[in-house]
């Protein structure tokens, strides 16, 4: 068996199983797909999710779901304003032996798992936020000068309140690009609502499966990050990175009046994995046009800053990026 041949059929053996997956966490996580499906991409791309929206929308229910469908071992932490980095990595405690003799012992945080929910990021202080980010990056925890690291796969899904309510710190733009994806949760439709309240006021609920496990996932990471991405595709997503600088010379107007700073290479990195990964949720075996289109605004929107004329005309990104974007395509179909 030729590898082009192996790769089409892990891809389409993959498919199916995700398709599974899907099917398992809408049991419980009703509707929403475009979430279900934007997380999943994080996750099969290797990085980490960022959850925005308002409390009560399934946001916890979610992470949770995910965590048995996956077959990850998950943990949560609830940020408050108290919180302190070593809750959240762990510490050194002074143990005392038989023999009279005494020793630091390593005690591990909750960060030591496969699937960490960080609930209300926003709420914790910069100083344990940035415990949690450095974590992200390095995927590793230095306590008292010796390293820990953290057994892969390793992945967080963090949930934020808007940044409007109060008692929240906002993220720094650096801390926020080490989030693969920007995922915003929004109010379910009528219908939507309606099946949801019918399948969790009653006496039992549906209940989710394992579909995954960790080596499964490290394996279909494997697999997302050897499909193809044609040439076309390549330079979409260069061309569309570039035009959301202000500073380019390709920048169009609508860039040049409404965004402050643009996205970084990390950005066109992050398009290039989560096409694949949307690719194969779809069923397909390589990435098109469209899904730069689909990922744009979950990759850009957090890397990237409206000026404050842009924000008094009450312009917001998605709308600029989406703009850009359907340009971009169009300039690359012309040529």
């Amino acid at each position: 068996m030729s590898d082009e041949t192996q790769l089409v059929a892990e891809i389409e053996t993959l498919g199916v199983r995700l398709a599974e997956a899907k099917d398992s966490i809408t049991k419980r996580f009703i509707g929403q797909e475009r979430v279900v499906d934007l997380t999943l991409s994080a996750l099969l791309c290797g990085g980490h999710g960022l959850l925005i929206g308002l409390p009560g929308l399934g946001k916890t229910r979610l992470v949770d779901t995910l965590s048995t469908v996956m077959g990850l071992h998950g943990a949560r932490i609830q940020f408050t304003p108290d919180l302190m980095p070593a809750d959240i990595l762990g510490s050194e405690v002074l143990e005392t032996g038989e023999d009279g003799s005494r020793a630091f012992r390593f005690i591990e945080g909750p960060i030591f798992c496969q699937l960490l929910m960080a609930d209300e990021i926003n709420r914790a202080s910069p100083r344990t936020q940035s415990a949690l980010l450095q974590a992200m990056q390095e995927k590793s925890v230095t306590i008292a000068g010796a390293a820990h690291p953290l057994k892969p796969p390793f992945h967080v899904l963090a949930t934020q309140n808007p940044i409007e309510q109060e008692g929240t710190y906002p993220l720094p733009e650096a801390q926020l690009d080490r989030f693969l994806v920007q995922i915003d949760v929004p109010y379910p439709d009528r219908r939507t609502e309606h099946d949801i309240l019918i399948a969790t006021t009653g006496v039992e609920e549906e209940a989710a499966h394992e579909v995954f496990s960790a080596d499964h996932l490290i394996a279909a990471q494997k697999v997302v990050r050897r499909m193809p991405v044609g040439e076309t595709v390549v330079e979409l997503i260069l061309d569309l990175v570039r035009a959301c600088r202000p500073g380019e010379p390709e920048a169009p107007q609508i860039v040049r009046d409404a965004v402050a700073w643009g996205p970084g290479p990390r950005a066109a990195q992050a398009l290039m994995l989560t096409v694949r990964a949307q690719a194969l949720l779809e069923g397909r075996l390589v990435p098109s046009a469209d899904d730069v289109l689909k990922m744009a605004a979950p990759v850009l929107t957090h890397r990237m800053a409206l000026s404050f004329a842009a924000r008094a005309r009450g312009e917001s990104l998605p709308d600029v990026i989406e703009t850009v974007a359907r340009q971009t395509l169009r300039v690359e179909a012309a040529a």
